[in-house]
């Protein structure tokens, strides 16, 4: 007798998953719903070669207790071949606190870098070349503080703001969903955001504003059907807070970027981020209007999840 095929199971999204699949499994306008990489609504990328043609950023999470010794591990990181720099912060930064305020006790340097000051800032990027090298920064609340210190440092360097490139995490709205990290209500909070939109726009034009974050939805719980559907609902509400704010569509867009989990359930996590690209793309034409094609595109950063990862 042969051998007889296992049940299926539920994908994390509780779509079944069948134990084989053929030609009939796929719809028939598959060609017309995909599309070519390039091609709106952008179902297999935005770029037409995707990491073939334009290769990944490649930069490992680091923020040490000073900014002496993050600077120390940066330098590292970009001698042994990384081409890019992602700076954590400690908590206390991350509240806006100084090192030396009653509630940072206990939390100085733990979980990153303390920031108090453009001394400070000077050390932790002392004799990096900040127009050749692309910079992340994971702060929400204080964020434009943060990016405006980073500015004067490369001014000091002689680096004008038009030639910075990097990204600024800078989503507090999923702060109060997933995370907790915010100083002031979310109505003022908002206005700090697009206040970053326009800034940037005219100082800093090559900057990510803004990383749009479910990943910290999933590492919270969310489903990866959640974690989309949060993702982009909070998205939506940074374009409007930006078009209330006087500025029009296409002059902020193009520089929204996206954050998203990755799990090691392959194919839904691929699902996941093609859907995702096809419905910001089309909220994005449709709904506001945008005309340029780089409005449309949902750029997106990625890595592991938390959640899966061995306990130590």
């Amino acid at each position: 007798m042969g051998e007889q095929a296992k049940p299926g199971r539920d994908s994390e999204s509780g779509f079944p998953i069948r134990p084989v699949y053929s030609r009939g499994d796929l719809p028939e306008d598959l060609d017309q719903r995909l599309t070519g990489p390039g091609e709106f609504p952008f179902t297999r990328g935005v770029y037409p070669g995707m990491y073939t043609a334009r290769p990944w950023t490649m930069r490992q999470y680091a923020g040490f207790g000073t900014a002496a010794e993050s600077n120390a591990r940066y330098h590292q990181l970009l001698a042994a071949g990384t081409n890019g720099l992602s700076v954590a912060f400690d908590l206390p930064t991350q509240m806006g606190y100084d090192s030396d305020a009653p509630l940072a006790r206990g939390e100085v340097g733990k979980v990153g870098v303390a920031i108090d000051s453009i001394e400070d800032m000077r050390t932790l990027f002392d004799e990096i070349p900040l127009d050749r090298v692309s910079t992340s920064m994971t702060i929400n609340a204080p964020g434009s503080l943060l990016l405006l210190l980073y500015q004067l440092v490369a001014a000091e360097q002689g680096v004008p703001g038009t030639a910075l490139t990097g990204t600024i995490q800078n989503d507090i709205l999923k702060e109060y969903i997933a995370r907790g990290t915010y100083i002031f209500p979310p109505k003022p909070s908002l206005r700090l955001v697009a206040d970053t939109f326009a800034y940037c726009r005219a100082e800093l034009p090559r900057w990510n504003t803004i990383s749009i974050s479910g990943y910290h939805m999933a590492e919270a719980g969310a489903s990866p059907v959640q974690e989309v559907a949060f993702t982009l609902a909070n998205g939506a509400e940074y374009v409007r807070a930006a078009l209330a704010a006087g500025l029009k569509v296409d002059e902020f867009a193009p520089r929204l970027s996206f954050f998203f989990v990755a799990r090691t359930s392959l194919l839904e996590e691929v699902a996941k981020f093609r859907a995702a690209r096809r419905i910001w793309a089309a909220l994005m034409r449709d709904e506001f209007g945008a005309k340029d094609p780089k409005s449309w595109m949902l750029r997106f950063h990625t890595q592991t999840a938390g959640v899966q990862l061995t306990a130590q």
